[in-house]
C-alpha cells in the first residue's frame, strides 16, 4: 500500500472514530489529509469507497485474531495466548486511532462505527459471521484436544463449552466498554473470568 494511501486511510479513520461515517465530509477528509485535493482523489473516488477500504484496513485484515499461531496443546495456555493477542491488537488500536480522543471515549466509538459499517455494507456483516464461526472452530478445537488429553471434563459438549469462553470474551468486553473501560483495560478481567470457568472443568 502506497504510504500516502496507508495515510489517507489512518486520518478516514481518526475522524470516523471521531464523529461518525454519516458526519464526516469528504472536504473534511481532505484537508486533515493535508494533501491535494488531485493527489487524495486519485486513491479514492467516494467517502463510501475510502470507508470500505477503512473497514478492510483495519476492521478485517490487520486486526483479526489468528488464532492459529496459537497453542492447541492446552486449553489454559490457549486462552492466555488469545488475552495476549487482544492486548497486542488494543495496542494497535489506540496507537493508530486514538489521536487526540481520550481512550475511554476511543473504545465505545469503535462499536459505534462497527454497527455503521454493518448497515452500511450488508457484506460485512457476513464476513463478520464467518470470523466468529473460524473463532469458535478453534476454541472447539482446542477444547476438544484438551478433554482428549485429560486436561479438562465436563457434562457439557466441545461446542458448548467453546460458546461460553467466547460469549464471556464478547460480553464482558462489550459490558466493560458501555461503562467506560478503556479497551487496554479489559483484558485483566476476562481472563479472570476466563480462569474461574477453566477451574470448574479441569480435570
Amino acid at each position: 500500500m502506497k504510504e500516502s494511501k496507508e495515510h489517507i486511510i489512518i486520518v478516514a479513520s481518526r475522524l470516523f472514530m471521531q464523529k461518525s461515517y454519516k458526519e464526516v465530509t469528504m472536504s473534511e477528509i481532505v484537508k486533515e489529509t493535508g494533501l491535494s485535493k488531485g493527489a487524495f482523489y486519485y486513491h479514492f473516488k467516494s467517502k463510501e469507497e475510502l470507508f470500505s477500504e477503512v473497514l478492510t484496513y483495519f476492521f478485517l485484515n490487520v486486526t483479526e485474531l489468528t488464532y492459529d499461531k496459537y497453542t492447541s496443546e492446552s486449553l489454559d495456555q490457549f486462552y492466555h495466548d488469545v488475552a495476549k493477542g487482544i492486548n497486542s491488537l488494543t495496542g494497535f488500536y489506540i496507537e493508530k486511532f486514538k489521536g487526540s480522543m481520550e481512550v475511554g471515549e476511543l473504545s465505545i466509538n469503535y462499536f459505534t462505527l462497527m454497527f455503521d459499517a454493518i448497515k452500511l455494507f450488508p457484506e460485512l456483516r457476513k464476513k463478520i459471521i464467518d470470523l466468529l464461526t473460524n473463532e469458535n472452530k478453534k476454541w472447539t478445537e482446542v477444547i476438544r484436544i484438551a478433554r482428549q488429553k485429560g486436561e479438562i471434563k465436563s457434562v457439557m459438549s466441545d461446542e458448548q463449552l467453546a460458546k461460553i469462553f467466547v460469549s464471556i470474551s464478547d460480553g464482558v468486553g462489550m459490558h466493560l466498554v458501555i461503562q467506560g473501560v478503556p479497551f487496554d483495560k479489559i483484558t485483566e478481567p476476562l481472563v479472570e473470568l476466563w480462569d474461574k470457568l477453566y477451574e470448574q472443568i479441569k480435570a
